[in-house]
């Protein structure tokens, strides 16, 4: 993975995160990491030490919660978006959107759109 695609992923982690738990229900942080992991190609890795932070973020702000479950012996924390979760995962990637939708007119501006006016 190149480094501007590290740097891009930084703004964007609880929005990845908030949408992988959407589509996915419950999931554990090993497990999201490997999600975007194989959805990306290894193009974007998520790091532990940058998904855990975000977690617990979004446990404080009342989006997820957790539950713990034994899994081979050891005990497996799962995280879960609360009904509010959900909807900030909506609200995200409609904003998400609207951003890749801006860089692109900057990256590839119209050819009749006039600068610095």
């Amino acid at each position: 993975m190149n480094s501007a695609n590290q740097e891009f992923i930084r703004g964007t982690i609880k929005t990845i995160v908030l949408q992988l738990l959407a589509q996915k229900g419950r999931m554990y942080g090993y497990e999201i990491t490997q999600s975007v992991d194989e959805r990306t190609g290894g193009e974007l890795i998520l790091t532990f030490g940058a998904l855990y932070p975000v977690l617990h973020k979004l446990e404080d702000e009342g989006l997820s919660i957790t539950q713990s479950q034994e899994v081979d012996g050891r005990l497996r924390k799962y995280y879960q978006l609360t009904s509010m979760g959900s909807a900030t995962a909506v609200r995200k990637a409609g904003e998400f959107e609207r951003f890749i939708q801006l860089m692109k007119l900057l990256i590839h501006p119209s050819p009749n759109m006039a600068f610095g006016k």
